[in-house]
């Protein structure tokens, strides 16, 4: 009945098995099925069909979604292909459910990321128009000035992007270190912006997702409490679902 039909990007996100843009991505190589047929973009699926990702028959939304926060160390992918990547974070964290990151951090940067198997929640945190903060604490290789900081919280034209940054919250900590606030996720976007102004990153780790501080060792997880998971939710209420464009960027463009 066509009450029952939905795209095949949403049966895959509302099952837990990953967002919707990195569904699209897996219809797009042709490792999903339906009823062992390889889809075109757009189809839907009716509840009696059967879908598969590499073979493996993906089943129904479930309602005991997992919603973790991990301190990621610096070496680890946040990637869920593990055939590519040798030290991806699925390995790294082996949970006995299939989770995925929300988000990334890039590969020499650590600390906060969330991971879970709710496919919907995704896109409402990540869209940089829905203006979640994520906050980071950064270090320079030459001594910071007042000037970087001012430049840095105005938005920095990044030319390979072919865009701006959005305004953010810069503030010193010492003569080396800085906390930043972005509202966005551009591809190394930190990294981008101190190389504009002549300044490489040393380290870089992010504190804070919206009202989810990094607050356990490295290399360690924790699942939200329900107070953090409470809060969350009231944040995301009013977001869009829709993914931002360039949050995701091919795999060869990353560094």
């Amino acid at each position: 009945m066509s009450e029952d039909l939905k795209r095949l990007n949403k049966y895959l996100s509302e099952a837990g098995y990953c967002s919707r843009r990195a569904a699209d991505r897996l219809i797009e190589a042709g490792r999903v099925t339906i009823n062992d047929v390889i889809p075109e973009m757009g189809t839907k699926v009716a509840s009696e069909d059967v879908v598969k990702v590499d073979g493996k028959i993906i089943g129904e939304r479930k309602q005991d979604f997992v919603y973790l926060a991990f301190n990621k160390p610096v070496g680890i992918v946040c990637t869920t292909d593990t055939r590519v990547e040798k030290d991806n974070i699925i390995d790294y964290i082996n949970y006995p459910k299939r989770i995925f990151p929300i988000g990334r951090l890039d590969k020499p940067s650590e600390g906060l990321i969330l991971l879970t198997d709710d496919g919907d929640i995704v896109n409402k945190i990540l869209r940089a128009s829905n203006n979640h903060e994520k906050e980071y604490i950064v270090t320079v290789d030459i001594p910071i000035s007042q000037t970087f900081i001012e430049r840095m919280a105005g938005g920095i034209y990044l030319e390979d992007l072919g865009k701006r940054t959005k305004k953010c919250v810069v503030k010193k900590i010492d003569k080396f270190t800085f906390s930043i606030i972005l509202t966005q996720g551009l591809n190394r976007q930190i990294r981008r912006m101190c190389e504009y102004l002549n300044y490489e990153v040393q380290t870089l780790k992010r504190v804070r997702i919206m009202n989810i501080k990094l607050d356990m060792p490295i290399g360690k997880y924790r699942e939200l409490t329900k107070d953090e998971f409470a809060t969350l939710q009231d944040l995301i209420s009013d977001s869009k679902k829709t993914y931002e464009e360039n949050l995701i960027t091919p795999r060869k463009n990353r560094r």
